[in-house]
């Protein structure tokens, strides 16, 4: 049963420049994506990275959103407790640190969901899809 969906779209353009962020890509991204970003040779490949990764983290927060809608998780602090991975066949993966998110949800929250991520991208626009199903 599918219980919500979220989608999103950003520009591949407006992480062209993410990494003269610096430290402060960490209030976003965990270090091991900012590694994994980082560690493209080419920029328009890191931005591609990037910018899935922060689509993904709108797309979740959607659907976390439509399956909780009376409560809300500010977006940074969401965004702080994911990691995107891959999967050993270069499928997506997320992993979600619920303790932080803990006084943002119904008490006691136990997500009984799979969450399931496809990631995709153009020259200029990387999209997230997201399913939360049983």
């Amino acid at each position: 049963m599918i219980h919500s969906i979220g989608i999103d779209s950003v520009e591949i353009t407006r992480f062209l420049n993410v990494i003269a962020l610096g430290p402060r890509l960490e209030r976003i991204f965990s270090r091991a994506e900012i590694n994994y970003c980082q560690s493209a040779e080419l920029p328009q490949l890191q931005a591609e990275r990037f910018a899935v990764r922060f689509a993904a983290r709108e797309a979740i927060w959607k659907a976390l959103s439509q399956y909780e809608p009376h409560h809300t998780i500010p977006f940074f602090t969401f965004c702080k407790s994911i990691t995107i991975t891959r999967k050993p066949n270069g499928a997506p993966e997320i992993h979600i640190d619920w303790q932080p998110l803990q006084k943002y949800l119904p008490h006691p929250f136990h997500p009984n969901f799979a969450i399931h991520l496809s990631l995709t991208h153009t020259k200029t626009i990387a999209t997230a899809f997201v399913i939360l199903s049983d």
